[in-house]
């Protein structure tokens, strides 16, 4: 059975935008994770782990042991539009995280996923890695 859990917080497009800028370390202050699987095409937001959300619950203790070890402070989750996936996994996270009790890390989930960063615009596309352009128009 897969649990429901809470998420521990949003995290707008901005704010991540500003992390990036600011110089916070990917993999250290925080970690991406992008849970499509086949509709990754047009680029994903760099340095993102790329853990499709169909195999990840059970994954989820492996994943934490080895971001614990790393003493990462937030994983970002996403997919498309952060509505089904990203929530989900963000809730299985931190459901395992208080499991742990582990009040320092932060489960969080990107408002508005890929397709919002996207539509933000250069600031942001400019930090997709493998960007192609043609798959975000319609």
């Amino acid at each position: 059975m897969i649990p429901a859990g809470t998420i521990t917080g949003p995290i707008s497009r901005l704010e991540l935008l500003r992390w990036f800028q600011g110089g916070k370390k990917i993999g250290k202050d925080f970690v991406l994770v992008d849970l499509r699987r086949t509709d990754f095409e047009g680029g994903t937001i760099r340095g993102s782990l790329n853990l499709p959300a169909e195999s990840l619950f059970p994954t989820v203790p492996t994943l934490y042991s080895i971001l614990s070890q790393g003493r990462v402070a937030n994983v970002v989750w996403y997919c498309g539009s952060s509505r089904g996936r990203g929530v989900r996994a963000a809730n299985w996270f931190a459901e395992y995280l208080e499991r742990q009790k582990d009040m320092e890390m932060k489960s969080l989930v990107l408002e508005g996923g890929i397709k919002g960063w996207v539509a933000a615009g250069k600031d942001y596309t400019q930090l997709l890695d493998e960007y192609d352009e043609s798959k975000w128009v319609k």
